[in-house]
């Protein structure tokens, strides 16, 4: 009987010695996850540290903290690559404009001159794709600004409304060739945001610009009270894999020729950067993109 109550005794010892075990590592791996997480989540080199004296778990730990370092390492060698890469095209772009600029008014001026059926025909061919390059330099100058930072921009409160309005009456011969009439739905009371006017300005002039391209004849836009902006337009030449993309880096597809595939990469930095947020959806054959941006304190 001594004997059963002495092993039961080691027993539960035993359980309690376990259950105590289980619980210290339980903590560890928290500790573990927990200032995981916060390292991820700040620019620190400081690693990951745990209260536990359990050679398994600080083995984990040193294990994380191995993996953590790589990963810093190859992000701060992906952030010095990106930001030498966008200096590049900054750069190439910049100097491209001016030699670009001389070739397309040359371009015009031998338009002008009298010239045999073949020559005014290589002079057309000659204006239309040096504009082209010229378009397609000037969008790359205007997106490594915006997704560099370098270029400031002074948040206050901005009528969307009235930028919207400004934009679309811009775009109005544009849009009149392609046969386009715009409906356009405002509130009855203006709505202000926190932007910089021009930076929302073109935000939405890209979108305008994009449904130019993309548009089966058609464009609406509406302005909620909550300074969302819907872009919405039937787009028969879009499917919703391509749609997905649209936000991506030099994207286009077939139907938007001439387009520098930057207009909505531009857009979408541009609008976070304000604290704003910028999506595509595609239904029923239509494409809507919405602009969200912080609505103005104050209200409408």
């Amino acid at each position: 009987m001594v004997f059963l109550s002495i092993a039961a005794a080691l027993e539960l010892a035993a359980i309690a010695a376990l259950a105590v075990k289980i619980y210290l590592m339980r903590r560890a791996a928290d500790e573990i996850a927990e200032s995981f997480a916060e390292k991820l989540a700040t620019d620190t080199n400081t690693l990951v540290d745990i209260s536990s004296r359990d050679r398994h778990m600080r083995a984990l730990a040193a294990s994380v903290n191995a993996q953590l370092s790589e990963l810093r390492r190859q992000r701060r060698r992906y952030s010095q690559g990106d930001a030498e890469v966008r200096l590049a095209i900054t750069n190439v772009s910049h100097d491209i404009r001016t030699p670009l600029t001389a070739i397309c008014g040359y371009a015009e001026l031998l338009r002008a001159e009298p010239l045999t059926p073949d020559a005014a025909r290589y002079a057309d061919i000659i204006a239309e794709r040096a504009g082209h390059m010229k378009q397609l330099t000037e969008e790359l100058f205007r997106y490594s600004i915006a997704v560099s930072g370098s270029e400031q921009l002074r948040l206050e409160r901005v009528s969307a409304g009235d930028v919207l309005t400004e934009c679309a009456a811009s775009f109005y011969e544009k849009l009149k060739s392609r046969g386009i009439e715009p409906d356009i739905r405002l509130p009855d009371e203006k709505v202000y945001v926190d932007a910089d006017r021009a930076a929302l300005s073109r935000i939405y002039s890209n979108l305008i610009s994009n449904a130019v391209k993309y548009s089966g004849g058609d464009l609406s836009i509406e302005l909620t009270e909550d300074g969302r902006a819907v872009f919405s337009n039937s787009a028969p030449d879009l499917d919703e894999v391509q749609v997905g993309r649209l936000f991506d880096r030099f994207y286009t597809v077939e139907a938007a020729r001439g387009s520098t595939g930057l207009g909505l990469s531009i857009a979408r930095s541009l609008a976070e950067r304000m604290g704003g947020a910028v999506n595509a959806e595609f239904a029923g054959g239509r494409l809507y993109i919405c602009v969200a941006m912080t609505p103005s304190e104050g209200g409408v």
